[in-house]
């Protein structure tokens, strides 16, 4: 396993060595060779093992009993029946008319629920068996993502860890909602970018030692960024469960653009922007036409039917509706209607919240409500709380702060990546939030939870591990036994949390008093 002392090698940066022999290659600066490799390291098996435990302990916590409660909870009266209908006739339908059904959000997270429903039927395990998959999943991939930023097998599983312990992500595993699958392609999108990050700068690197002198070439190395048009399939499919994830297109464009810049200066071209920025934009063009089409495939049941809503819009209204061009149109006048909904829902919830509100959990959704049974107690109680773990989800803000200082202090970019996938996931909504007051919910946070775990998690290496230069010897050693205790402390009592509100994460029947005691903030989460 990797100690402590790991972590601090790749949060901390390192003093200059001296050049190594290259075998027959051209002589790389050891400063410039460290700042192009990449992790060299990735088949470590007590990574993949430490990936194996975990990932199978969520996934243990996220089926186990996945049929429980029995019929529809929240909003699972909307997407189960949709996926049941899209596998009957190819898109939703209402069975009231007899006909299609307006739906306002893209068919892909509905065509993944109706994946468990054509294995177990139109049944609780039938519709909660993808998005229980889809949860897992997601732990599996932050696991590596983490070990890819901080190369430490400790730290990697400590992010699995406290997503496996987060009743927010538990809950939202446990349910046929879309959002546990656009937060999985969310992630499976910076996933993407962070290989290609290192695949360009191991190609940078491959050039220079090849013969490439920046000093004599003007031209930047040809390297094929075969995970940023990757990146392009997972952010399609993304935004093919729901259009926020377009809200991540800037942000994350703007890290690829910065990462190769900064990858050019490390490689000594002169004028890194200028040198390679049109290829940059070109890649990145590429890479949003292929999710455009990926997006567009998640339409394929609309197209080849003519059963679908607006599928004939242009016909039935007298207009001409050429092959091909006019299914495009047809489809291009749903999301009109689909955005004007989206932008006009400003109807009062009981449940709604605003993002100011979802880091502190002032506002949690009740999923599902019963006090019937046997309970031991003469008043019982049995809910389904979509709450996030609370000690973990208050330390996501002074997390985020420290992330700012080490990322100014440090200059390190992992920093600055993990803190704008959590500005992605958040921000926008500040923005509708205050221009039109939109109905919103707390869930819709859920593409951002990776990097405010994330956010955590890098926190928690700068505490079991000093700043190199500022301690030595029995200094030092006795600062990172604190910090390593002090990260047991904390890992231990987000443990402890999740037990003690597991009950109310599953739906468990308990004494009415002891769910009570679990109201933390009173009337906020009744």
């Amino acid at each position: 396993m990797t100690t402590a002392a790991t972590a601090e090698k790749e949060l901390t940066p390192e003093p200059p060595a001296a050049e190594p022999e290259t075998g027959g290659l051209r002589a790389v600066p050891e400063i410039v060779r460290r700042r192009l490799s990449g992790l060299d390291n990735w088949l470590n098996p007590h990574s993949w093992l430490v990936t194996a435990v975990i990932v199978a302990i969520a996934g243990i916590l996220r089926l186990n009993g996945v049929s429980s409660p029995k019929g529809y909870i929240f909003d699972e009266v909307y997407y189960p029946t949709d996926a049941w209908d899209m596998l009957q006739h190819g898109v939703e339908w209402d069975e009231k008319t007899n006909g299609p059904a307006y739906v306002v959000h893209p068919p892909l997270g509905k065509w993944l629920i109706s994946v468990g429903e054509l294995i177990w039927g139109n049944t609780e395990l039938g519709w909660r068996f993808m998005p229980a998959i889809a949860g897992t999943l997601m732990i599996l991939v932050l696991i590596r993502v983490a070990y890819r930023l901080f190369h430490s097998v400790l730290l990697a599983g400590l992010a699995g860890l406290l997503m496996t312990l987060d009743g927010f992500q538990l809950v939202l595993s446990r349910t046929s909602l879309l959002d546990i699958f656009l937060g999985l392609f969310v992630l499976m999108t910076f996933a993407a970018i962070v290989l290609d990050r290192d695949h360009y700068r191991r190609g940078m690197l491959r050039a220079l030692e090849n013969g490439f002198d920046p000093e004599k070439t003007p031209a930047v190395p040809r390297i094929v960024p075969w995970w940023l048009l990757v990146s392009g399939v997972t952010f399609g499919m993304a935004c093919g469960v729901k259009w926020s994830a377009l809200a991540f297109a800037p942000f994350f464009a703007a890290l690829v653009i910065v990462w190769r810049v900064q990858a050019r200066r490390s490689a000594g071209i002169r004028g890194p922007f200028l040198a390679g920025i049109i290829g940059d934009v070109g890649w990145l063009l590429l890479t949003l036409a292929i999710s455009f089409v990926i997006y567009l495939a998640a339409w394929t049941g609309w197209f080849v039917t003519d059963d679908g809503y607006f599928r004939h819009y242009r016909e039935a209204n007298g207009m001409s509706e050429p092959p091909v061009i006019g299914a495009l149109l047809n489809l291009w006048h749903y999301h009109s209607e689909a955005y004007k909904f989206h932008s006009g829902l400003t109807e009062r919830h009981v449940y709604q919240s605003w993002p100011w509100q979802w880091l502190l959990l002032g506002r949690p959704v009740a999923f599902y409500w019963g006090n019937t049974g046997n309970c031991g107690a003469a008043s019982c109680a049995r809910e389904v709380l979509l709450l996030g773990t609370p000690i973990l989800w208050w330390s996501f803000l002074p997390a985020l702060a420290a992330l700012v200082w080490f990322g100014f202090a440090r200059r390190d970019w992992r920093a600055w990546a993990i803190g704008t996938g959590a500005v992605a996931g958040i921000l926008p909504w500040f923005y509708y939030a205050i221009k039109d007051g939109r109905t919103m919910f707390s869930f819709y946070v859920l593409p951002a939870l990776p990097f405010l775990i994330l956010a955590v998690v890098y926190v928690l290496g700068a505490v079991m591990t000093p700043q190199q230069g500022t301690a030595t010897g029995p200094a030092r050693t006795d600062r990172q036994l604190i910090g390593t205790i002090v990260v047991t402390a904390y890992v231990v009592v987000v443990a402890l949390c999740f037990a003690y509100f597991y009950p109310v994460f599953v739906g468990q029947l308990i004494p009415y008093e002891s769910w009570s005691q679990r109201m933390w903030l009173g009337g906020r989460w009744i």
